[in-house]
C-alpha cells in the first residue's frame, strides 16, 4: 500500500484526477451492486452498474435503470453522494475532509485542487467559499422543493426527494428519484419547481471561479475578466436557446427556458425530448456540445472556449488582435481554445461513427444528439439509453468519463510536455 502512495505522489495532477475518478467510479458501481443498494428482485449487472456509477460521478444523467424503481434508499444515497463526490471533483473533497480535520493542505494537494477549479491560484478559502457555496444553495433547494414534492409524496419520502433533487441539480447532473422515468415531466407547469431547479443548476453551471469572484467582488464591473464572459456568455446561451426551441417546439415559454438552461449540461426534461423536432433537436445538440463554464459542475467545450474561439476570428479578420472587455486575449487561451474545440468535434465524430456501427437502427439525428449528450455530460436522452447494446453502453461509458475529466486533460496524462530548445525555420503554407 505504501507503494501505492509513493507512486501517486510522483504522478502528475492531471493523472492523479484521472485516477481519481476511475477509483471512485468503480468503487461505486461496486457498492451499487450491493444487496442493501438493490430493491427486492432487481438484478443489476455489472455493466449497468458502472454505467450508473460513471453517469453519477460524470454527472451525467444518462440512465440505463430507474433510479427510483432499482435502488434502495440506501443505494439512492449512494448515486446522491457519487453525483456529489463528481460535481465537487474528487481533489476539492479529499482537500475540504483535509481542512475539516484541521490538518495542513500539502503542495501537491494544492495544485490538484488549482487543477481540478481551474483556478489561477489557490488559497484554503477557496475550498471553503466552495463547500459553503455548495452546501448553503443545496439546502436551499432541498427546502424549498420539499414543499412542492410533499404534496404528492409522504413528508418522509419527499424530504428524501428533496435533497436527492437538490444535489442532482446544483452538480448539473439529470438523474431524479420520483421513478417511471418520466424525470421532471409531471412538474412542467409548476412554476416554484422550475424556477428552483433553474437557479440551481445555473449557479452550478456558472463555475466555482465565478462564484468566488462573485463573493470577493460584489460588483460586475470589479469581475476578473474570466467572471465577465462566462456570465455573459451563459446570458446569451440562455436567452437564444430559449428562442429557438420556443420557434421549434410547441412548449411553454417556461419550458423553452427551462430546456435552454438544462440543455447545457443538466440533463432534467419538463417534456418528452423524443417528440421534439429534428431542428429542436440539432439546436440542443449545438448547447449541449458548448456546455458550462469552465471549473464547474458542468460538462462541453465551455462557454469561455467558444467566446475566445468567436473573439479570435472577429479580429483575426479585422487584422486586431484579440480583445473583450478592455483586456487583451492570450495567444495561449486563443491556441487552447480552438485545440479544445477541434479535439472535442474528432471525438464526437469518431463516437458517432461507432454509435451508427453499433446502433443501425436508430436514426441519425437520435445517435448524434446520444453522443453529444455523454460527452458533454448533459444526461438528456430521446429515449434510446436503456435499448443500448453492451458495445455502444461501453461507448458511452468512455465519453461520459472523457466529458468530465476533459479531453485535454486526458491528452496531457499520458506524458510530460516538454518546451523545445529549438524551433524549425517557418515557411509558409496556402490556407484556403
Amino acid at each position: 500500500m505504501k507503494q501505492i502512495f509513493d507512486s501517486l505522489k510522483k504522478q502528475s495532477p492531471s493523472r492523479i484526477i484521472a485516477l481519481g475518478f476511475s477509483a471512485v467510479i468503480l468503487v461505486g458501481a461496486v457498492l451499487l451492486m450491493m444487496p442493501f443498494s438493490l430493491k427486492k428482485g432487481v438484478h443489476l449487472s455489472f455493466l449497468n452498474a458502472l454505467f450508473t456509477s460513471t453517469s453519477a460521478v460524470c454527472v451525467t444523467g444518462l440512465v440505463v435503470v430507474d433510479t427510483a424503481d432499482s435502488f434502495t434508499a440506501i443505494g439512492q444515497a449512494i448515486v446522491a453522494a457519487l453525483i456529489q463526490i463528481g460535481g465537487l471533483g474528487i481533489a476539492s473533497v479529499g482537500v475540504g475532509l483535509i481542512i475539516a480535520a484541521g490538518k495542513r493542505v500539502s503542495i501537491k494537494s494544492r495544485l490538484m485542487v488549482k487543477e481540478a477549479l481551474n483556478v489561477d491560484t489557490y488559497h484554503g478559502m477557496v475550498v471553503r467559499i466552495v463547500l459553503a457555496i455548495t452546501l448553503g444553495f443545496e439546502a436551499a433547494g432541498a427546502i424549498i422543493s420539499f414543499f412542492v414534492f410533499r404534496k404528492d409524496y409522504s413528508p418522509l419520502h419527499a424530504v428524501g426527494i428533496s435533497i436527492f433533487h437538490s444535489i442532482a441539480a446544483f452538480n448539473n447532473a439529470g438523474f431524479d428519484n420520483l421513478g417511471g422515468m418520466h424525470n421532471l415531466i409531471p412538474y412542467k407547469d409548476n412554476i416554484l419547481l422550475n424556477i428552483t431547479t433553474d437557479v440551481l443548476v445555473i449557479v452550478g453551471g456558472i463555475g466555482f471561479l465565478v462564484l468566488v469572484d462573485i463573493v470577493k467582488q460584489k460588483s460586475f464591473k470589479k469581475l476578473c475578466l474570466h467572471s465577465k464572459v462566462a456570465i455573459s456568455m451563459t446570458a446569451v446561451l440562455l436567452i437564444g436557446g430559449t428562442l429557438i426551441l420556443k420557434a421549434t417546439e410547441n412548449i411553454t415559454w417556461m419550458g423553452a427556458f427551462f430546456q435552454s438552461m438544462t440543455t447545457r449540461t443538466a440533463g432534467f426534461s419538463t417534456y418528452n425530448i423524443g417528440n421534439f423536432s429534428k431542428a429542436g433537436l440539432f439546436a440542443m445538440c449545438i448547447l449541449m456540445f458548448i456546455g458550462a463554464s469552465p471549473g464547474s459542475t458542468g460538462g462541453g467545450v465551455k462557454t469561455t472556449t467558444i467566446f475566445v474561439m468567436i473573439q479570435a476570428l472577429k479580429c483575426m479578420g479585422r487584422k486586431k488582435s484579440a480583445h473583450a472587455f478592455k483586456r487583451s486575449i492570450s495567444e495561449e487561451n486563443i491556441s487552447k481554445a480552438f485545440m479544445i474545440t477541434v479535439l472535442s468535434a474528432g471525438i464526437l465524430c469518431v463516437a458517432t461513427f461507432l454509435m451508427c456501427v453499433f446502433e443501425p437502427e436508430y436514426d441519425f439525428i437520435q445517435i448524434i444528439f446520444e453522443v453529444a449528450s455523454a460527452l458533454s455530460t448533459a444526461g438528456l436522452s430521446t429515449g434510446i439509453t436503456p435499448e443500448l447494446g453492451v458495445a455502444a453502453r461501453i461507448l458511452i461509458i468512455l465519453l461520459m468519463f472523457t466529458g468530465r475529466v476533459g479531453a485535454f486533460t486526458l491528452l496531457s496524462v499520458w506524458g510530460k510536455v516538454s518546451t523545445p530548445n529549438a524551433r524549425y525555420s517557418e515557411e509558409m503554407i496556402s490556407i484556403g
